[in-house]
């Protein structure tokens, strides 16, 4: 079949709301844009992890300590599934991680930030999973279907995560002097981080376009973090706090915020590794990769002898 014209019948496909399957024929390009995205999500849920984990055994409550317990399980989880959906699309989860480890894949910048104080709980179940959830509900629909899938259960639990982060907050901004301050201090630390978590303005994403022709994505960047910006600017007065943009202001005109400019300098370099965490996320998970060593030789020891016991 000609090429061109196969191409056509796929993006007819794509068209049509038809989901694409592991073993449909698909674009080389696709598959690879498909892996990238999906491998860069499962790795920012597992690193997503040392950020909270640096609070479960400092939680104030034991009540607070099993809810952050479960919310990072959760996100073990999400990590699972969609390394799992990756897997669908021929690439290992050895290469996977190997990609993590060495740095040639990426993971959100956002997770770069380090967890100062318990408000920093709040801060980023509220602004950091309320983002995420922005960029991941469309997901849903996305148009290949292991990752559509995945995104359904990844979804229901964030909105949870998003809850109980406000949740924190609005106990926190109820509270004494010193615990509003708290508040409003991870509030001004994790506001612009988190919308950068949409990606670089859509003149400067060179992936969007395709992506979105192809259904990936079903918004672009910009799009997404305006309906993030007015969805928070609107939250943050229940709290009694401020967001930390003095342009921040309703547009009557536009019928949306408008807000100040982003440091688009501090996200690449902390997307290039130079972040305040950057070299100890990656070392933690190097080092579990490596501690767990003895654990996949025994399970692969004990599934070699399985395998000679059966053929016995």
């Amino acid at each position: 079949m000609n090429s061109m014209f196969w191409e056509e019948l796929f993006q007819q496909k794509i068209d049509n709301e038809i989901k694409i399957e592991p073993k449909d024929r698909m674009p080389e390009k696709y598959r690879q844009t498909l892996i990238r995205q999906i491998s860069q999500h499962a790795h920012s849920e597992i690193v997503g992890m040392l950020p909270e984990g640096n609070w479960i055994t400092r939680a104030p409550s034991l009540k607070r300590k099993a809810i952050l317990l479960a919310k990072v399980q959760d996100e073990a989880g999400h990590g699972l599934y969609l390394y799992s959906a990756a897997e669908t699309l021929g690439i290992s989860r050895d290469e996977m991680y190997n990609q993590l480890h060495t740095g040639k894949a990426k993971y959100s910048s956002i997770f770069n930030y380090p967890t100062l104080t318990w408000a920093d709980m709040g801060a980023i179940g509220w602004l950091v999973d309320g983002a995420a959830i922005m960029n991941q509900v469309p997901l849903c629909r996305t148009s290949y279907g292991p990752y559509a899938r995945a995104m359904v259960r990844i979804c229901k639990e964030e909105s949870f995560h998003q809850r109980q982060g406000f949740e924190i907050l609005l106990t926190l901004s109820k509270g004494t002097e010193a615990q509003k301050a708290m508040c409003q201090d991870a509030i001004d630390r994790w506001w612009w981080p988190s919308i950068m978590m949409f990606g670089p303005t859509d003149d400067a994403s060179p992936n969007t376009e395709q992506s979105m022709r192809w259904k990936i994505k079903r918004f672009s960047n910009d799009e997404l973090r305006q309906k993030f910006i007015n969805m928070i600017a609107e939250q943050v007065k229940i709290l009694g706090m401020t967001l930390p943009d003095p342009d921040l202001k309703w547009n009557e005109e536009r019928k949306q915020y408008d807000f100040g400019k982003i440091n688009w300098e501090e996200f690449w370099n902390v997307l290039a590794g130079n972040g305040p965490c950057n070299k100890q996320r990656l070392h933690a998970r190097i080092k579990a990769w490596e501690d767990g060593a003895w654990v996949r030789d025994a399970a692969l020891a004990y599934s070699e002898k399985k395998q000679t016991h059966k053929a016995a």
